[in-house]
């Protein structure tokens, strides 16, 4: 009987023991991050029957435990993924939206200060004074474009590096939790059915919640192993095989990423198949406000530049000569060959008209064949439209949106099925446009063409004052004559035209548009005829009627955003661009402040769940403390129950 006594106090003296020891454990590891707090559970040891009854036997360890929720694991997964997403594209969206909206650094002021400078020109045109300003207003704002693009470049260069930091770290995890899926099941056993090797596990799920900063995961339980997806379902760890996740820098500027295991081929993932995390919040605030921000600027680059160099030439400049650009502009860009393209094809997108341009990119692709016909496709990036009208095309070059795609090279190679480019009309717009002119004497502010009465004039008509609106369709002098029965200009000469006119009537000729005002005289039976000729302006230098018409582009609709005309000034345009930044960069704020509470509720529940307590730790320490000392106390009572045996017998 002092045997069983015996066997019983030592059971639950090594109970007490390991509920010493696990109390300890959670003590020391209450601030390891990610350590579930474990528990003993124990059982009675097996009764066996003496006749008069069942005796117990005492106590055993069943197992180690660590209290750990699922369900609270998961909303922190979860929680997670979303706050450091919306923080990421937060905290950069309000580096562009303080840097657009700057009245020092934003191009807003400075297109306003140009045309402040193209409208002192139009009051002082033969002013050396005003001619400097305007060209100096010019420069002024080539170079803030150009000083905007840069920072957006260096924003981008950045990005691109928080990326690759990303994708390291997202690998490294891979590499772990492959390692430990083979070390819990070295330990559980490969069915799972052993005991869980509960740190193990732990430190596992840690890795899981460090991935889940980075990008979305999904975690498939495989016996004591996990099988771990990224995005929508791209595999980095399965079992003990972990997968890499790769740049693939087609495009230097915007390197797409790829997965694959250790050896083998990469497959491209497109980068909305990785939303969350720092590295979905930094994908999509590349594509969604940093391309936006960077073809907007490029499109009221190429837009203003192109304006007003057309109607720069259709003036003319002090010394007598035809206006020519007065800014550089880049119209002209190579686009980016796909990844895997099997040619050596290469193919350039010119803007041709500005007034449909976008600020979106374009993808072009060769299909196979249609009927033995070549079968092209474009695509408008940002909304996924197939152009025009979603028709296939069977030849290049094709023309939308204001932008000409052709293949470039003499001769041009042609693709081969499945090979795509994509094309990036207007990014490059803000950072290379320049100032062309080298002297204000080249500024054409006067224009081509003057108006006058013949002095032999009978009636009091006036033709003037002429717009310019192209050049070259007509012989100079040009004649027109009024006839007073049909009340038309008529001309003598190159091109033949009547025009109707009254007084305060508008009329046109050849491009060139004019007002009517006055009373043309009008004879005896015979009808008298003004006349009015149109000869060359051969000294511009104090003419300033080109110059009011540059200084009317400020205000005048001259981009489109839809592609189907001009709906936009270039200071509305650019407004349009601050408000949406403003407003995308005020909503992110509020969602990343709301998705960190979200996480703050998330990671409490969990912590209260399975986290470490230590008030409560003392208290099971004083427990197992009591627990081991009247265990003690049975197995001395045992003791002295077999020494009395012992005396008796001798």
């Amino acid at each position: 009987m002092a045997t069983n006594v015996i066997g019983v106090g030592q059971s639950a003296l090594a109970a007490a023991q390991a509920g010493l020891v696990t109390t300890g454990h959670n003590i020391a590891n209450a601030s390891t991050p990610g350590y579930s707090r474990q528990v003993v559970i124990q059982g009675p040891a097996g009764a066996q029957d003496m006749g008069f009854g069942f005796v117990g036997k005492g106590t055993e360890v069943l197992g180690i435990q660590r209290v750990f929720s699922e369900f609270t694991y998961s909303r922190v997964l979860s929680s997670q993924t979303t706050a450091a997403s919306s923080t990421a594209y937060s905290t950069r969206i309000d580096q562009i939206d303080r840097m657009l909206s700057d009245a020092d650094s934003g191009v807003g002021p400075a297109i306003q200060d140009f045309f402040k400078g193209i409208q002192d020109l139009t009051a002082n045109p033969s002013l050396a004074e005003s001619r400097q300003a305007a060209l100096s207003s010019g420069e002024a704002l080539a170079s803030r474009l150009n000083s905007l693009d840069s920072r957006l470049n260096e924003m981008r260069d950045n990005v691109n590096q928080e990326i690759s930091s990303s994708i390291s770290q997202i690998n490294s995890y891979a590499d772990q939790i492959a390692a430990l899926n083979k070390a819990i099941e070295k330990a559980e056993g490969t069915a799972g059915d052993g005991k869980p090797a509960n740190d193990l596990r732990d430190q596992r799920d840690q890795l899981i919640v460090e991935l889940s900063k980075q990008t979305k995961v999904t975690t498939v339980k495989q016996g004591s192993a996990y099988n771990v997806f990224i995005g929508n379902g791209s595999p980095m760890v399965v079992g003990e095989q972990s997968y890499k996740l790769v740049v693939a820098p087609a495009d230097p500027a915007n390197p797409t990423l790829g997965t694959g295991a250790t050896t083998g081929t990469t497959t491209i993932v497109p980068d909305n198949a990785l939303p969350g995390g720092t590295l979905g919040g930094l994908l999509d605030f590349r594509k969604n406000s940093l391309d936006t921000a960077q073809n907007t600027l490029g499109r009221i680059a190429i837009g203003l530049g192109m304006a007003f160099n057309a109607q720069h030439q259709l003036g003319v400049d002090a010394n007598g000569n035809p206006g020519k650009n007065f800014f550089n502009v880049q119209v002209t860009s190579q686009a980016v060959a796909g990844a895997g393209n099997t040619s050596t094809a290469k193919l350039d997108a010119t803007v041709v008209d500005a007034t449909k341009l976008t600020t979106s990119d374009y993808r072009i692709e060769r299909l196979p064949d249609s009927g033995g016909t070549s079968n092209y496709r474009i695509t408008r990036i940002a909304d996924g439209a197939i152009l025009p009208s979603n028709a296939s095309l069977p030849s290049l070059p094709q023309t939308v949106d204001g932008v000409t795609f052709a293949l470039s090279g003499s001769p041009a190679t042609p693709m081969n099925v499945g090979d795509y480019f994509v094309a990036k009309p207007t990014s490059a717009g803000a950072g290379t446009i320049s100032l062309n002119l080298t002297d204000i004497s080249q500024i054409a502010a006067a224009a081509p063409y003057t108006a006058a009465a013949d002095p032999a004039n009978a009636g009091s008509g006036k033709l003037g004052p002429l717009a310019v609106k192209s050049l070259g369709g007509m012989t100079l002098p040009l004649t027109l004559t009024y006839n007073a029965g049909t009340q038309t200009l008529d001309s003598t000469g190159s091109p033949a035209v009547s025009i109707p006119v009254t007084n305060g009537s508008t009329g046109t000729v050849a491009g060139v548009s004019f007002t009517f005002s006055g009373s043309p005289a009008n004879g005896d039976k015979f009808y008298i005829k003004d006349t009015f000729d149109l000869a060359n302006n051969v000294n511009g230098s104090g003419d300033n009627r080109n110059a009011m018409q540059l200084a009317q582009l400020q205000l005048s609709n001259t981009l489109g955003d839809t592609g189907g005309g001009a709906t936009l000034s270039f200071q509305t345009a650019y407004g349009q661009l601050v408000s949406q930044v403003g407003a995308k960069a005020s909503e992110m704020k509020v969602m990343a402040k709301s998705d960190t509470a979200v996480l703050t509720q998330a990671q409490e529940a969990h912590q209260s769940e399975s986290g470490v307590n230590l008030d409560e730790e003392a208290s099971n320490l004083m427990r197992y403390q009591q627990a081991y000392q009247a265990a003690s106390k049975v197995m001395q009572t045992a003791n002295q129950l077999f020494q009395m045996l012992l005396q008796l017998g001798g």
